[in-house]
C-alpha cells in the first residue's frame, strides 16, 4: 500500500502553465511543464512559467517530466527548466520530441537526458510504471498517462477529444482506456478548457469547408495564420490547397522546420512541388502561411500589419484567414489585430468561438472519458476555476460523489493514504517565474514594479557633481525627465527641484565629509513630497552625484 500526494505547481485556476506532481512514496513523477502567455500587466514579460523549486529540492527522488504534447502550454518551460536541471530526465513521443530538440537548438541547451517513449509500451520505475496511452489532439502522438500503482492507477489525460475520423498517429485508442478503467483507477486527472460548453467538441474541431470556402470565394493572395504545433489544423489547410492551383510559402524559420518535417515524414500528404519560397510571395495565388511566437500570439500578424515585416507588405486585395479562434485568453488581443486589419482595408475570415473550437474536450466528452475511466477520485485540471467547476458538475452528473470530486488551487496537495483520501489541508510553494527575453530566471517582483512605476508616471534623473578634494559643487544639480512632464512647460517645476536638491546636497556635506546615501535618500523623499502636491504624480526618482 503507498501514500500518494497529487498536486499542481501551474495549470488549475489558469489557461496554461500546466505542470501536474504525482509522488507515490518517495517516487515522484512530473507530468508537462507548460508556460502561460503574459497579461498586458506584466510589462515587458514575455511568458510566465511555474516555480519549480519543489523539483529542485526533491531532484534525487524526480523519475522524470513526462510530457502529453509538444504545445506552449504543456512543453513551453521545459527550456527554462532544463537550463537550471540538465540531469532531469524528460520522456516524450517522436513528434514531441522532435519540436522539443528544436527548442532546446534555438536556446542554446546541450541536453542530453531526452527518452523518446511510443504509445502503449509500459516504462517501469521499481514498483510503479508509466504507461503512455493515444489520446486524439491536435498534433500527432498525443498521450495521457497511467501512473500505475500497488492503490490502482493514476490517469492525466492531458488535452484530448473523441473524434472517429481523426485516425492514425491522432486516433485516441479507447480499447486502452477502457482497459485501464477495468483495471480500477485511483484517481483521474481531466482537463477542464471546454467543460463549459456543451456536447461533443467533434465536429466543430474541424475547419476544412471553412477553408474551402475562402479558397474558392477569394481570387488574390491569402494569409493564413497557424499555431506551428497545429498539425491537423494545416494538414486540412494542405487538403484543401491540394485541390486548387495556388502555392503554399511558408514564412519563419520554425514553421519552416514543421512543414518539412510533416512532409518528410508522410504526416501530411502534399506535393512539395507546390512549395514556393521568397520569389514567390507576391504572387496573386500565393496562400502564406506566418505563425505565431512563443511569446506573443499574432507577434508575426502585427509585424506585417504595421510595416516593419522584411518581406511580406500586406494590400487591400488581400485576405487574412485566422485558423484559430478566439479564446478567452486572447480576445482582446486578437480583437485589436482584427481591427487593425480591418483598418488597412483588408478582408479577414475568423472562426467563432462557438461554432469553431479547438482539439479540447467538452462536457460530453468529460462524460465519455469519465465513463470509460470509472476512477474512485476526479482532479479536474488544465483551466480557469469557472471551467474546473463545470468539469466537476459533468463528474457529478455521470454519478460521481461530490466528496470524491477533487477542486484544488495551485500548491493544494491531495493525499491518499491506502488508497484513501485524507484531507490534511497540506500546501506546497507555488509562485509565478516572469521570463524575459532569453534571461533563465525570474525578472523578480521589484522589477516589475519599477516598471509599472516609470509606465504610470515616469522617471526623474537628478545629476550634481563635486570636487574631489574640496566637496564643492562644481555643478549645480540638473534635472532629466523622461514620461513625467513637458519640460518648456514646467520651468518653475524643474528649478524648484534643483533648489531642493542643492539644499539636500548643502545639508549632508560636512568638513570635506560627504554623506552620499543621505543626499539619495534626502533627495528621494523631498522631491517625492513636492512632486505629489504639485502634480499627484509619483515619479521614480533616480540621485547621480559623481565627483571629479
Amino acid at each position: 500500500m503507498s501514500k500518494i500526494k497529487i498536486f499542481g505547481l501551474g495549470g488549475l485556476n489558469e489557461e496554461g502553465k500546466n505542470m501536474y506532481v504525482v509522488k507515490v512514496d518517495n517516487d515522484i513523477f512530473i507530468f508537462d511543464a507548460g508556460l502561460k502567455y503574459a497579461e498586458d500587466a506584466l510589462l515587458g514579460v514575455d511568458y510566465v512559467i511555474p516555480n519549480f523549486d519543489y523539483i529542485k529540492e526533491n531532484i534525487k527522488n524526480v523519475k522524470g517530466i513526462f510530457i502529453t504534447h509538444g504545445h506552449e502550454k504543456n512543453m513551453g518551460a521545459l527550456c527554462d527548466i532544463l537550463k537550471e536541471l540538465p540531469n532531469l530526465k524528460v520522456y516524450v513521443t517522436g513528434f514531441s520530441a522532435h519540436i522539443l530538440k528544436k527548442d532546446l537548438e534555438e536556446s542554446g541547451i546541450d541536453f542530453k537526458n531526452i527518452i523518446e517513449i511510443e504509445p502503449h509500451k509500459r516504462i517501469t520505475f521499481g514498483k510503479n510504471s508509466v504507461f503512455p496511452v493515444r489520446l486524439t489532439h491536435s498534433l500527432p502522438d498525443n498521450v495521457g498517462y497511467a501512473l500505475n500503482t500497488e492503490d490502482g492507477t493514476i490517469f492525466y489525460t492531458g488535452n484530448y477529444v473523441f473524434d472517429a475520423t481523426m485516425v492514425g498517429p491522432y486516433k485516441t485508442d479507447i480499447g486502452k482506456l477502457a482497459y485501464i478503467g477495468k483495471q480500477g483507477v485511483l484517481c483521474l486527472l481531466g482537463e477542464s478548457m471546454y467543460a463549459d460548453k456543451v456536447g461533443y467538441t467533434s465536429p466543430k474541431n474541424r475547419i476544412s469547408k471553412l477553408i474551402k470556402d475562402t479558397l474558392s470565394k477569394t481570387e488574390d493572395r491569402i494569409i493564413v495564420n497557424v499555431f506551428t504545433a497545429h498539425v491537423s489544423r494545416m494538414e486540412e489547410l494542405f487538403k484543401e490547397v491540394a485541390k486548387t492551383t495556388r502555392r503554399v510559402v511558408v514564412m519563419g524559420h520554425k514553421l519552416q522546420n514543421m512543414v518539412n518535417y510533416v512532409l518528410a515524414n508522410k504526416i501530411i500528404d502534399f506535393d512539395k512541388s507546390r512549395i514556393g519560397d521568397l520569389s514567390n510571395i507576391d504572387d496573386k495565388d500565393a496562400v502564406i502561411l506566418i505563425s505565431n511566437e512563443r511569446e506573443k500570439p499574432f507577434m508575426n500578424l502585427n509585424r506585417i500589419i504595421n510595416g516593419y515585416d522584411k518581406y511580406v507588405k500586406i494590400k487591400e486585395n488581400d485576405t487574412v484567414l485566422l485558423m484559430e479562434p478566439v479564446n478567452d485568453y486572447n480576445e482582446k488581443l486578437a480583437i485589436k489585430v482584427i481591427d487593425d486589419i480591418s483598418k488597412k482595408g483588408v478582408n479577414v475570415v475568423t472562426l467563432s468561438k462557438k461554432d469553431h473550437l479547438l482539439h479540447h474536450a467538452s462536457s460530453e466528452d468529460i462524460m465519455l472519458m469519465l465513463d470509460l475511466m470509472n476512477p474512485k477520485y476526479y482532479m479536474p485540471v488544465e483551466g480557469e476555476y469557472r471551467h474546473m467547476i463545470k468539469n466537476a458538475d459533468a463528474a457529478y452528473h455521470v454519478g460521481m460523489p461530490k466528496e470524491n470530486i477533487l477542486l484544488k488551487q495551485n500548491g493544494d496537495v491531495i493525499n491518499i493514504v491506502n488508497g484513501k483520501l485524507q484531507d490534511n489541508h497540506e500546501k506546497v510553494k507555488v509562485d509565478d517565474i516572469l521570463i524575459d527575453g532569453n534571461q533563465y530566471q525570474d525578472i523578480g517582483g521589484l522589477v516589475l514594479k519599477d516598471r509599472e512605476l516609470l509606465s504610470d508616471n515616469g522617471i526623474v534623473i537628478i545629476c550634481a557633481t563635486l570636487d574631489k578634494k574640496t566637496k564643492e559643487v562644481l555643478a549645480k544639480p540638473e534635472v532629466l525627465t523622461r514620461g513625467f512632464i513637458y519640460v518648456k512647460e514646467s520651468a518653475d517645476l524643474i528649478e524648484e527641484m534643483k533648489r531642493i536638491s542643492s539644499e539636500v546636497i548643502e545639508e549632508n556635506t560636512i568638513n570635506n565629509y560627504v554623506e552620499y546615501n543621505k543626499i539619495k535618500l534626502g533627495i528621494r523623499e523631498r522631491l517625492s513630497s513636492y512632486l505629489y502636491e504639485q502634480t499627484e504624480c509619483k515619479p521614480m526618482i533616480i540621485t547621480v552625484v559623481q565627483e571629479v
